[in-house]
């Protein structure tokens, strides 16, 4: 298990090795990331909290893209920072047929780099006050407080990682509002196949922080 007292980690790049470490499925069962993308490539997202609606919305589409994902040949498995027992109530709601893991220390967060926001990043900006206005008008949903033990500055994170091991998509959000185009997931950056290796440059990526060396 990664040591919870390990310092936050530098973000990661492309092509970087990505952290391998044991988590629970909300089943109770431990799980090694190695073993996730082992036979396929590997979407591993990270949840903020279980009281942000923008989390709860990209779950729910995560969920329902999932078939597409499978057809090209992409896993799916979502990183939260609750028990195993809350993640599945949580996920059985928002995304019941996804692989929810378990994070409660928060190893795997600090692993791949994702950090606390500021409340610019959270809570003080417009642009974040416009993205809950929508998800509330579309879904109902609206910000809550996190459950005990969750923290609510807690960033999120979404990262491809091939066969080999090696980051092919780092996702940094800019604002906990800075989702990353679903086509973007499934197909790559300029029709890139996640499958590959990259092998030269790769432009950075309008929105999030898409990090290179």
């Amino acid at each position: 298990m990664y040591n919870k007292y390990m310092p936050t980690k530098k973000h990661l790049h492309f092509n970087d090795i990505a952290p391998d470490l044991e988590l629970m499925s909300s089943t109770g069962n431990p799980i090694s990331l190695s073993d996730l993308w082992s036979e396929k490539t590997l979407l591993l997202a990270f949840l903020r909290h279980f009281g942000c609606p923008q989390c709860k919305e990209m779950l729910a589409e995560l969920a329902q893209y999932q078939p597409d994902l499978d057809k090209v040949q992409i896993a799916l498995a979502v990183v939260t920072q609750d028990s195993p027992a809350e993640t599945s109530v949580f996920c059985e709601q928002y995304a019941p047929n996804v692989l929810c893991l378990s994070d409660p220390e928060r190893a795997a967060y600090r692993a791949f780099g994702l950090g606390r926001g500021s409340f610019r990043q959270t809570v003080l900006s417009p642009r974040v006050w416009r993205a809950n206005r929508l998800v509330k008008q579309r879904r109902g949903w609206k910000p809550e407080m996190p459950p005990s033990g969750q923290d609510a500055f807690q960033m999120s994170g979404i990262f491809i990682i091939g066969t080999d091991g090696r980051v092919r998509l780092p996702y940094y959000y800019e604002d906990i509002a800075d989702h990353p185009p679903l086509d973007l997931l499934m197909f790559g950056v300029m029709g890139k196949d996640w499958s590959s290796p990259f092998e030269g440059p790769i432009l950075k990526n309008t929105g999030g922080t898409l990090s290179q060396s």
